[in-house]
């Protein structure tokens, strides 16, 4: 086994007592950290996907929470769900794609299935 797991993560950054009702700003801050973490992801509506190895993703959140601190949000809490494989390799960038490909091959079965 590897000894930094390779982790997929969705994690959902929320700054807290800002004193505005939106958080584009802070999102848009950990967004240039991510692209500075040289890892792979991407943004959702209600989140972030990343992946990488365990310890580097971690970081990345880590310095995410910083960043948004930085900026001023003097609380942040953030829901994080981290997935992690030992059975098959994941290649390095493709764990959630990978994920989201397959059920679309198994819709795409069915409804050519079905017509």
């Amino acid at each position: 086994m590897p000894s930094d797991l390779y982790a997929v993560a969705d994690f959902c950054l929320i700054p807290m007592g800002t004193g505005e009702s939106s958080v584009a700003e802070y999102i848009a801050e950990c967004q240039r950290v991510l692209e500075k973490s040289g890892l792979t992801f991407k943004m959702h509506g209600y989140g972030t996907n990343l992946e990488g190895p365990w310890s580097e993703v971690s970081q990345a959140i880590h310095d995410c929470h910083a960043a948004v601190h930085r900026k001023g949000a003097p609380r942040v809490a953030t829901d994080i769900r981290i997935g992690t494989r030992v059975d098959r390799d994941t290649p390095v960038g493709d764990g959630n794609d990978h994920k989201v490909k397959r059920v679309e091959e198994i819709l795409a079965r069915e409804r050519a299935a079905a017509s």
